[in-house]
């Protein structure tokens, strides 16, 4: 029973989390939000009684350590990790991009969500009964690359690699791990492409996006699946937008 699960969503303020957030939580999950800030967490929330909203900066580890240390403690245990915060970060090429930018960008998109796997995967260890799910935010930039993205793009790919790695590593244990890569869905962090997006050949074009709710359902499905089976990775687009071929 859905009432019975409990999953944890980051970057559950706005956006994609926010929209997964509110469907775990319709569906009946215990849902803990965590997100760098509370105002946004808390009205996601929507006041629901199965909700728990945790202030989390997903790159410190003593502040991940404590997001699921509250999530042991309120419900015992974690089914469902949507391992969702990330950011574009600021523009540039390999040979132009600070590398605080770099640095800044690994910490969100790559070590955020090892940290975040690190300690769901030690909780579905202990837990009884043992195991889980850990739903990793790819992008379709973990496939092919925008202009001036390199730190994006490569956190993306390595992303790919950490999902393999925890689908491995955990198999034995009973925990499953998949990748959704989403391309072009409406949300804040997007609002750009939809009235301008730079393309490969230098020219700035509309692309077209699709409602978030899409990607929420594909969450849930990914999430609802019994640990005998797993979606490893699956792709979600505008279907229009220049992503296959070339543009």
């Amino acid at each position: 029973m859905t009432q019975d699960r409990v999953a944890v969503v980051t970057g559950a303020g706005t956006g994609i989390g926010r929209a997964v957030a509110r469907a775990l939580l319709a569906e009946g999950y215990r849902v803990a939000l965590a997100g760098r800030r509370e105002e946004p967490l808390a009205d996601a929330a929507d006041g629901s009684g199965d909700a728990l909203v945790v202030p989390t900066d997903v790159t410190d580890p003593a502040a991940v350590e404590a997001l699921f240390e509250r999530v042991r403690t309120a419900w015992g245990r974690v089914d469902v990790l949507f391992n969702n915060a990330g950011t574009f970060g600021p523009p540039g090429s390999v040979d132009t991009l600070p590398v605080e930018d770099w640095r800044r960008t690994v910490d969100v998109n790559l070590t955020g969500m090892f940290l975040c796997a690190h300690h769901a995967v030690r909780l579905m260890k202990a837990q009884d009964p043992r195991g889980g799910r850990i739903i990793n935010n790819g992008s379709v930039s973990a496939h092919a690359p925008r202009p001036q993205s390199v730190a994006y793009t490569a956190t993306k790919h390595a992303v790919t690699g950490l999902t393999k790695s925890i689908s491995l590593d955990g198999r034995e244990f009973d925990i499953a791990c998949g990748q959704i890569d989403i391309g072009n869905a409406a949300t804040e962090m997007t609002a750009g492409i939809a009235t301008g997006a730079k393309q490969a050949d230098g020219s700035v074009r509309a692309e077209p996006t699709f409602d978030v709710a899409h990607v929420a359902e594909s969450v849930l499905y990914m999430a609802g699946l019994p640990l005998s089976a797993n979606v490893q990775f699956l792709t979600i687009t505008a279907t229009a937008m220049p992503f296959i071929g070339r543009g």
